[in-house]
């Protein structure tokens, strides 16, 4: 039966061994720079030093987690991390879909197509021009938001970025905002695979616009949404650093310090301890991957659809 099954590959190999010479380079890809450094991931349980090395610092073992969970430190991070993504989730996720399923029941084709040139070009804005662009318009004195706001009161307003409790709406709207047309192209792709014939049965039915948007064209995004929503979930502790660090000051410190921005300061700035921070960034990815395989198993008893 191997021996059979070991024939069955070898012929398979030979007969298309152009896609797996396609196929080699990514693969090559993933060992080097994926796999390979997973031995990096010891650090965590180490005192990791220069001059020791990987592989020749003393080992400590879980001594560097335990030091993270009694910091003071990390039930800021933790909670202010959580906050932001799952803001960003709620806020997001659902929007795409909303915005696609109304682009798509749109008739006119030529505004159908500025629209969606509209939408889609904030998101190949980099973070540094974005938070540049956020600072630029909440300026309390030159700003647009200073603009509009002395117009209709007829004073200053105060400082968006000098307080603590606005750091989250600016991070998480801004982003709303900038992904908002690039994450609807999936949902609008497969709306495009929905038959006609649906729709015409459902207008000969009696069915209104909405009607058919709610019973035709929702159930058919909603395997993609569920797909999209397990993902999410598996990167809910990964809160992007660069466009925290950037936004991120002395007085919005208390919310905006996320595990990402934590990691950088323990790992580079203040003592340069890799072996903590190291630790720190494995703590996440298992969260993440715990989190990952809980929704993923939710979805699967819910529903047909899930990752595997």
């Amino acid at each position: 039966m191997q021996n059979h099954a070991r024939k069955s590959l070898r012929t398979r190999v030979i007969r298309h061994w152009q896609l797996y010479v396609f196929l080699l380079l990514p693969v090559v890809y993933f060992v080097i720079f994926r796999y390979i450094p997973l031995s990096g991931l010891q650090i965590a349980f180490r005192k990791y030093t220069p001059r020791g090395g990987i592989w020749g610092s003393e080992w400590v073992g879980i001594k560097n987690f335990l030091k993270f969970f009694r910091s003071h430190q990390f039930e800021r991070v933790i909670s202010n991390t959580l906050r932001i993504s799952f803001y960003s989730l709620i806020a997001g996720f659902p929007l795409p879909i909303l915005f696609a399923l109304a682009l798509n029941s749109m008739m006119n084709e030529r505004y159908k197509k500025v629209i969606q040139l509209v939408t889609y070009a904030p998101y190949f804005i980099s973070t540094t021009v974005l938070v540049g662009m956020l600072m630029a318009i909440m300026n309390p004195r030159t700003g647009l938001y200073a603009t509009i706001y002395s117009s209709l009161f007829n004073q200053f307003p105060s400082d968006m970025f000098a307080n603590v409790n606005a750091f989250p709406h600016l991070y998480v709207w801004s982003g709303v905002w900038q992904g908002l047309g690039w994450d609807s192209i999936i949902y609008i792709a497969a709306l495009s695979s929905v038959p006609m014939e649906l729709h015409d049965a459902a207008q000969i039915d009696g069915a209104s616009r909405f009607q058919r948007v709610l019973y035709v064209d929702l159930p058919t995004i909603l395997p993609t949404a569920s797909i999209l929503l397990i993902l999410s979930f598996g990167s809910i502790m990964d809160v992007g650093f660069e466009k925290v660090f950037l936004m991120q000051n002395k007085i919005n410190l208390r919310l905006s310090e996320t595990i990402s921005t934590y990691v950088y300061k323990v790992g580079l700035t203040s003592g340069s301890d890799y072996s903590l921070s190291t630790a720190i960034g494995l703590f996440n990815s298992v969260v993440n991957l715990v989190l990952l395989l809980s929704v993923n198993t939710i979805t699967k008893k819910l529903s047909d659809t899930s990752l595997f």
